[in-house]
């Protein structure tokens, strides 16, 4: 699947993965925090700052190289698409901790390939023919480019052990200088301007360390250099003066004694309609869900809620998802207006469910599933045993118990309706899921023809049958079926840790009803723009010391904190935001330290806090600072 990288709250750049701890108080976090600095010593040797984006794939091809990567075309191409117009900072570290480190293993793996009689050499005529004609073919230049630098004899030929040295030194020695110059760039802001971290002064050099294996190289980041001076020589005039706010709000545990959602005395004999839907981390960290379309045919009272859907058989032990925070939006369009209006949103709340009731005007709703992300987030991977899919039964390739399970699951989530069958639109959410593209009608029918179907919708076995047959074209090789499961958010334990299904329901007094699954995509402006105006209208403002066009905007609830930026000027702000004074308490950047970029007058959320254990007191303490 190629995806465009996104965003789901608006930029964001870490200029801070962890606050900084004493050396004697470091332990889970040292790993991150090291990959965190590797990650900024890296862009910082192409970008001025962490804030800058990456604005084409000769840069992304550079700032990966500066990583000690060395990435081919393809691997460029899967994470800049047609589509790709910026990747921010946060993106680049998702790259990195998919694209990793190759060791001298794998190069020396690779070279013996070609090593045909096994004597450690390869001819420069063998290397040009292979590098020039096969794969991801190199110009001559290119090769021509690469023996100059690896042959250090002159013989000749191509003592891979050698070359193998030469590039791994090669990336150890960019990796040195990245960081030392990020060491003496930190210096230098402590020197001029205190203790305090201010991303918009991370100034970099050219890169010192050409890339070897270099594939291109744009000139616009050759320019972008030789700033070290221009630290030294900033007068003391010339320092930065800084407008913040700050909040601290204690909230006690949760109790939901004061909007605890209680049903209708006489739903059961309401009008009824439910659907399931999902929502999946993207590989960047922004979420999709489906999407819905109501119809009341007249004015009524409504009665909506939205819940985790629970997938475990056992009562004791539910579902790692049952905890995820979960939200529906009401909109409607104006009469004369195309701009989709907030009508409700799901506030109420008993335990997991969150609901809303009251009247709702006869017409058409667009229904808008949310989660903050803040039990909803990427989780590190780890080295832990690959699951098994497929194996042997008396010759034949079959399903192991643990996949037909994960597949039965999945096999819930995507039967929408909940008729325990799919239907052709079902089906097509689940495609465009797992592999971004929609089966056409002539597809569907074939399947139909080579599948168990019911009603032509097809069965919990046929689609079984169906992912076997995927198996066996690819003789028992499971990658493509592990390009299913990870989209539809499954580790390599076959644990589903990165998707949580849900439920809506709808009961009407007095009108019919009907609720449509329309798309399945990212809330993407429209939810920002649907979070903003609800927090600006039933939120706290402040304004910031020193500067009155920049206002923070706070709208709180039992289990839950939104902060929204608004940028009232004229000009583009960057605004640093510091959670590290919180208590039991989970950001849904993932980080304790950040930095947002708001537009000229636009508004942006900054932010979603949660408590991290809800039966005790949280405290969100957050300041919000820029610097002019």
């Amino acid at each position: 699947r190629q995806r465009r990288m996104s965003t789901q709250q608006g930029s964001i750049t870490a200029t801070s993965a962890l606050p900084r701890q004493p050396e004697s108080g470091r332990s889970q976090h040292t790993e991150e925090e090291i990959f965190y600095r590797n990650c900024r010593a890296a862009y910082l040797t192409v970008f001025r700052t962490s804030l800058e984006n990456i604005t084409s794939k000769d840069q992304l091809c550079l700032v990966l190289q500066q990583a000690g990567r060395n990435p081919s075309k393809k691997t460029l191409g899967k994470y800049w698409t047609q589509y790709t117009e910026k990747l921010n900072f946060d993106d680049f570290c998702e790259i990195l901790k998919n694209e990793k480190l190759i060791g001298k293993n794998e190069l020396m793996k690779a070279f013996k390939k070609l090593d045909l009689n096994n004597d450690g050499y390869i001819t420069h005529e063998e290397l040009y023919k292979i590098l020039t004609t096969n794969g991801e073919r190199m110009t001559h230049e290119e090769v021509k480019m690469i023996i100059e630098e690896a042959d250090i004899n002159n013989d000749g030929k191509l003592d891979y052990n050698e070359f193998c040295k030469l590039f791994l030194a090669t990336v150890e020695t960019s990796q040195k200088n990245a960081l030392a110059r990020l060491e003496a760039i930190t210096k230098m802001k402590q020197q001029q301007f205190g203790s305090s971290t201010v991303a918009s002064l991370e100034l970099s050099s050219s890169p010192s360390s050409k890339p070897l294996l270099a594939t291109s190289r744009n000139p616009e980041t050759d320019l972008i250099s030789k700033v070290d001076s221009r630290l030294s020589s900033r007068t003391s005039s010339a320092r930065s003066r800084r407008a913040s706010t700050s909040s601290t709000i204690t909230m006690g545990a949760t109790t939901t004694k004061g909007l605890k959602l209680t049903e209708p005395k006489s739903m059961k004999n309401w009008q009824h309609t439910w659907s399931k839907g999902c929502f999946y981390l993207e590989e960047d960290g922004g979420i999709v869900s489906h999407q819905y379309r109501l119809e009341l045919h007249q004015t009524t009272n409504v009665y909506l809620t939205i819940r985790p859907l629970n997938l475990s058989e056992s009562e004791e032990k539910l579902s790692p998802w049952m905890n995820v925070d979960t939200s529906l939006y009401v909109l409607r369009n104006d009469s004369d207006s195309e701009v989709l209006e907030v009508v409700c949103a799901t506030e109420l709340r008993e335990k997991e469910k969150f609901g809303w009731k009251g009247e709702l005007r006869s017409g058409i709703y667009h229904l808008l599933p949310f989660t903050t992300g803040c039990r909803l987030r990427k989780r590190r991977k780890s080295k832990t045993r690959e699951a098994k899919l497929v194996h042997r039964e008396d010759g034949n390739l079959a399903l192991t118990k643990e996949f037909r399970a994960a597949l039965s699951d999945i096999f819930e989530i995507i039967d929408l309706d909940g008729n325990g069958l799919l239907s052709f639109d079902e089906y097509n959410f689940f495609e465009l899921r797992t592999s971004g593209e929609k089966c056409d009608r002539e597809a569907w029918i074939v399947c139909q023809e080579n599948f168990d179907t019911r009603k032509n919708e097809l069965t919990r076995q046929g689609f079984m049958d169906l992912n076997l047959m995927e198996a066996s074209d690819r003789e028992g090789d499971p990658k493509d079926l592990w390009v299913t499961l990870e989209s539809m958010g499954y580790s390599k334990t076959l644990e589903m840790h990165e998707a949580c299904p849900f439920v809506i329901s709808i009961y009407a007094e007095d009108s019919k009803l009907k609720l449509t699954p329309i798309s399945l995509e990212t809330g993407g402006n429209l939810l920002n723009s649907v979070i903003c105006k609800s927090v600006i209208s039933n939120g706290e403002a402040k304004a910031m010391k020193n500067c009155s066009n920049l206002v923070i905007h706070i709208y709180k609830t039992e289990t839950r904190i939104t902060s929204v930026i608004e940028n009232k000027s004229e000009t583009r702000v960057i605004v640093h935001v510091n959670n590290e004074q919180s208590k039991n308490c989970v950001s849904s950047r993932g980080l304790s330290i950040f930095a947002v970029e708001v537009a000229p007058r636009t508004t942006t959320v900054c932010q979603h806090a949660m408590p991290i254990n809800e039966k005790l007191e949280w405290i969100y303490s957050c300041t919000e600072s820029i610097v002019t």
